[in-house]
């Protein structure tokens, strides 16, 4: 039978099971919350990001869950500095060049602070000279640190990058730090 789990990446974790990183290497990985031998992400979030990550034992799953072929929505919730006028919105959802390309195009739209979030460890960086805003952003992509570089390039650099959603799964309430065991998708079925 296929596992899925879904976890809530705390800041600060590395997404993998094991730290290659320096011996004695006080940095947590997933091993440091999940105990559930012979599942792997289904993509990465880097350790500077928070929120979804999916994980299964299937292979077919885990590439279905990840490749952008497949067009499964990540919707994020992304702290930005600045406040993005319209002009910045428009140039996210019509793609933004990046030095290894031109994004697809991606739905952009500034959102209150979503209340269903956590204080984060350590807090972000405030100054009181800028002001911050969040925006909802929903991508097909997965880039190596995408919706950093988008919002960078449209001039409001992101300060704290919160996944939420990939396709129909969400982390409508699972605390930082927890997963929890899903029934797999119907194999037929588009997530």
């Amino acid at each position: 039978m296929t596992r899925l789990i879904r976890f809530n990446k705390p800041y600060d974790v590395l997404p993998q099971f094991t730290d290659r990183g320096s011996d004695g290497s006080p940095r947590r990985t997933l091993s440091d919350f999940i105990d559930l031998p012979g599942v792997y992400p289904a993509g990465r979030l880097d350790r500077d990001s928070e929120g979804l990550m999916l994980l299964t034992d299937d292979g077919k799953l885990q590439a279905r869950i990840s490749d952008p072929r497949h067009k499964m929505d990540k919707t994020y919730y992304v702290q930005v500095e600045g406040v993005p006028d319209d002009a910045a919105l428009a140039a996210l959802r019509g793609g933004v060049d990046l030095k290894d390309g031109r994004t697809r195009p991606a739905r952009a739209r500034r959102i209150d602070e979503p209340p269903e979030l956590w204080p984060r460890t350590p807090p972000i960086r405030v100054r009181k000279s800028v002001p911050d805003c969040w925006i909802e952003l929903k991508i097909r992509e997965g880039r190596n640190r995408q919706v950093r570089r988008m919002t960078a390039a449209v001039g409001h650099p992101t300060l704290r990058l919160i996944r939420w959603r990939i396709g129909d799964w969400s982390l409508d309430g699972l605390a930082p730090g927890a997963w929890q065991a899903l029934p797999p998708p119907d194999k037929g079925a588009r997530r």
